[in-house]
């Protein structure tokens, strides 16, 4: 009897059901797009800000006054330098798959052919490392500092047949010394001299164009400095720092062994540090806090209003389902109160009118999570220009939200349905 009483009601208010499935269609399509995207949003916003820099420097300990690990200002170069044969050691540690690129740096002076002194800096552009862990890399300034303006030319292309005697010129140094691409200059270091030809012209926008860049190893000849380098700038995945992460940034030996593990298996900015330096020998790794800051910031932000337009989204299904369920016990009053009469007691009654619309509600749900899903392609692929990895987590937390909603929704309606009084409606009062 209870189930083609539903039934019944099923086919008989088919149109309000369908209204509530609808209403309730749309609160979770939205909530799984919105959650999915929370989910991935991290690594796509990562991924989006890393082509603006290197989030991590490592110097030599040396040459860096350091206060913390966490709050350094920067390093001096000084005698004291990084072993160039430990760069692929960066993606051994526990995070290595967060680590997205690396390049090291060396600078020296050395004269022009006309006695003009500049800084020369040799790092990596597109230099393919083989790790130790047996996996190859390419990694380098060509996608660390993709922001660059190439004026004239192109990127230093290390595997190309001109080899390592090629340099990038800063835009100001070029206007001054009036260098174009392709044109071949003399560069006298205190160990060697080399003549190179000017592949291209960059504009950064900072002191750099006031530098040449060269090979790594180019520089290295220049000053005698085989093996050896000043600096590593790293850009890697992080987690917005919490307490945790800034109290073990200050002092990871002030942490206990269960607090130590969190932080040392959760991608903060501090954690990623303090791994590099297990591998690099001698080395200070520090934050480039401007931009891991902004980062977290940015996330944060990111993630409440998406959260919010979630939240916002439900409220309105809930008062959608208020109203909707509310006319249908009013206009359902004769028939409820006609089972009150028989002997039907306020939570049978209840429990019919809530299986009701909680079939309306999971089927609403069902589709709005496939759209949902939709949606969220559509916001991975317009915004993020990459599709959004659905968690298998969504599903659960979406069916208990469309319950949720469902259930605080109906509250007013079952309100009303306790108090009607079969005498009173069935007179039509």
């Amino acid at each position: 009897m209870f189930f083609k009483m539903i039934r019944g009601t099923l086919l008989h208010q088919w149109k309000k059901m369908l209204m509530i499935a609808l209403t309730i269609a749309l609160g979770s399509s939205l909530a799984t797009a919105m959650i999915s995207v929370v989910m991935d949003v991290r690594d796509k916003v990562n991924q989006e800000l890393k082509t603006y820099g290197a989030n991590i420097t490592v110097v030599p300990e040396q040459s860096s006054v350091v206060s913390s690990l966490y709050d350094v200002d920067g390093g001096k170069k000084g005698s004291a330098y990084l072993k160039e044969s430990e760069l692929g050691n960066i993606k051994t540690i526990f995070w290595a798959f967060n680590i997205v690129d690396f390049a090291p740096f060396t600078t020296v002076s050395a004269d022009l052919s006309d006695g003009t002194e500049v800084e020369v800096v040799g790092s990596w552009f597109d230099h393919h490392l083989d790790l130790p862990t047996g996996e190859q890399l390419d990694a380098g300034m060509s996608s660390l500092r993709s922001w660059w303006d190439i004026r004239e030319g192109q990127w230093i292309d290390e595997k190309s047949d001109m080899g390592i005697d090629v340099v990038m010129a800063g835009a100001s140094l070029a206007d001054k010394k009036g260098i174009k691409a392709g044109d071949r200059i003399t560069l006298k270091g205190t160990a060697a001299s080399k003549e190179l030809t000017v592949v291209g012209i960059y504009e950064s926008g900072g002191e750099e164009d006031n530098q040449l860049y060269v090979p790594l190893s180019v520089v290295q000849d220049l000053a005698d400095l085989s093996g050896c380098i000043d600096s590593i700038e790293v850009s890697a995945l992080t987690t917005p720092d919490n307490e945790l992460a800034k109290k073990a940034a200050k002092d990871p030996s002030s942490l206990t062994v269960a607090q130590y593990e969190v932080w040392y298996c959760t991608a903060y900015v501090s954690s990623i540090c303090y791994q590099i330096q297990e591998v690099i020998t001698d080395s200070v790794a520090s934050p480039v806090r401007q931009v891991a800051d902004s980062e977290g910031a940015i996330l944060n932000k990111t993630e409440l209003l998406m959260l919010l337009i979630m939240v916002l989204s439900l409220i309105g299904s809930a008062l959608g389902i208020s109203n909707l369920v509310t006319a249908s016990v009013m206009e359902r009053s004769g028939e409820i109160g006609l089972m009150k009469a028989i002997g039907a007691y306020n939570h049978s009654v209840t429990i019919l009118v809530l299986t009701e619309i909680l079939i309306a509600s999971v089927i609403g749900g069902a589709a709005g999570f496939f759209a949902g899903i939709g949606f969220a392609q559509i916001i991975g692929q317009s915004v993020f220009g990459s599709a959004i990895a659905i968690r298998t987590v969504v599903i659960p937390i979406v069916g208990v939200l469309v319950i949720t909603v469902t259930l605080l929704g109906s509250i007013p309606a079952i309100r009303m349905l306790l108090g009607l009084h079969p005498a009173e409606v069935l007179h039509g009062r």
